[in-house]
């Protein structure tokens, strides 16, 4: 009887897939967990792009959490996501705070970071940012090799083409999302794509893929742009990645698409952090290395953002004041500044107080000279760079950086995430109330909140979100980011 009564109770969707059935929370809010999206990429669907699952027509339980997608363990950060792997991994969870509201809701779709090789989307929507009034997504997507991975026998048998899964998967759930999320609340013309790191990446590289357009409409990119500081890859060059990846598994040179897929998760995964990546000195961005594979990404991020060829979607974007250490650190930093910064190395030397007989600079919130440069090179530079060139085509960009911790700690990578999925507490960084303010309106400001000018060429306004609250500031970085114009 209890439990007919908890079945009746709670929440049933019937998505255009089939029905999901949810968890009522107390509010009005209902939550549900692991609703599939695609089919399981594995097997003979593995490195192909998603296909739509098979419709079902009793409910599903959409309550508890799902599998991650496989993953090596890198640490405390992905442990139990890379213990719980499975390549039956594409689900979306979805929280909304109505299911039938007076007028549809705007949408707030999260995409994980991990240097897309590790992380997961479950626990995102266990948020109550959707007490504000939105809708809360948040999505899956193949990591790593299983991916990102190309290689000339999955080209030949895809149209020249291979690579960038990931996105595909992306796009598929954003698809879902246009195509579902009225039926739980949402207004599929007021979805905004946001995501952290390596998700703040997948959100940039998304307003550059044309198959990507119309799926969102405005843009929120936290410590990531398009393309990391990195020259990216192309389709060749992530073909010859794959073939050293799969001979490392133990394949021939001359491997199969069947071979490839024949490959157990567990060798992949146990090889493709140990391969060597030509041009990139911290293999760690192996993943983070955009790929032009001419079917999901057409042309380089800095020629499709110099050219214009862009989303035109309102974009939030900023950096933490320190993002990740500097590979190689102190003895690196020097030989970094003159591979960097080309023909300007002798002026950047010098502003770092690296040149002969300078003394190196240390900022008690940006860091020593390492911290520093790193985080120019690989976020703040790389955000100035982007703002500029959306700006110039006429998109309304909004800049921030991220520099508040709490007493006796430090700003670091993704410290700002905690402040947009949990209400402030008093003295803390409004975060969550610009970030709303956006997804509803395309705009930050509201209410009693401090102005947030709109970034321009001209005054290069940005928001410093520090322990004095948030500050109106100009020309983030100025002196050095004038320096290198990368994305």
């Amino acid at each position: 009887m209890i439990l007919a009564l908890a079945l009746a109770a709670a929440p049933v969707v019937r998505t255009d897939d089939g029905p999901v059935r949810g968890q009522a929370v107390p509010g009005g809010t209902s939550v549900f967990r692991g609703i599939r999206f695609a089919k399981a990429p594995a097997g003979p669907l593995r490195w192909r792009a998603p296909e739509r699952p098979a419709k079902w027509t009793e409910p599903v339980d959409a309550v508890a959490e799902h599998a991650a997608c496989p993953q090596g363990d890198y640490g405390e950060w992905n442990r139990t996501a890379a213990q719980h792997g499975s390549e039956d991994c594409l689900f979306l969870d979805v929280r909304t705070p109505a299911l039938s509201p007076a007028k549809p809701l705007p949408v707030l779709v999260w995409i994980h970071g991990g240097a897309n090789r590790g992380g997961a989307g479950s626990g995102t929507v266990e948020s109550a940012i959707t007490d504000r009034g939105i809708v809360l997504v948040s999505i899956q997507y193949r990591l790593g090799a299983l991916g990102f991975l190309s290689h000339p026998a999955l080209s030949r048998e895809q149209g020249g083409h291979s690579g960038n899964y990931a996105l595909m998967d992306q796009q598929a759930a954003l698809g879902w999302v246009k195509r579902n999320i009225a039926r739980f609340g949402g207004d599929p013309a007021r979805v905004t794509i946001a995501g952290e790191s390596a998700g703040a990446q997948d959100v940039a590289l998304h307003r550059l893929a044309p198959a990507s357009r119309g799926l969102f409409a405005q843009a929120i990119e936290e410590s990531g742009t398009p393309g990391f500081g990195v020259a990216p890859r192309s389709l060749a060059q992530n073909e010859r990645l794959g073939s050293l990846i799969a001979q490392a598994a133990g394949l021939p040179e001359t491997a199969t698409a069947a071979q490839l897929r024949g490959l157990p998760v567990e060798r992949l995964l146990a090889v493709q952090d140990k391969v060597d990546v030509p041009d990139l000195d911290d293999d760690s961005f192996i993943w983070l290395q955009a790929v032009v594979d001419g079917r999901v990404l057409t042309d380089t991020p800095a020629h499709l953002l110099a050219n214009g060829q862009v989303d035109r979607a309102p974009l939030v974007i900023g950096v933490n004041a320190r993002e990740l250490g500097l590979h190689g650190g102190r003895p690196a930093a020097e030989a970094t500044v003159r591979s960097e910064f080309g023909a300007n190395a002798g002026k950047a030397l010098g502003l770092y107080g690296l040149n002969p007989g300078g003394k190196p600079v240390d900022d008690p919130r940006l860091g020593d000279v390492t911290a520093q440069l790193a985080t120019d090179l690989t976020f703040r530079c790389p955000t100035v760079a982007v703002s500029k060139a959306l700006t110039r085509v006429g998109v309304p960009v909004w800049q921030y950086q991220f520099d508040y911790a709490p007493p006796g700690g430090t700003v670091s990578h993704s410290s700002e995430i905690g402040y947009l999925f949990s209400p402030p507490k008093p003295g803390q960084p409004p975060l969550q109330a610009y970030w709303v303010n956006f997804v509803k309106t395309g705009n930050p400001n509201g209410g009693a909140l401090p102005q947030w000018a709109r970034y321009s060429n001209g005054t290069r306004d940005y928001m410093a979100f520090d322990q004095t609250g948030p500050v109106s500031r100009r020309d983030l970085r100025g002196a050095i980011c004038g320096l290198r114009d990368t994305p």
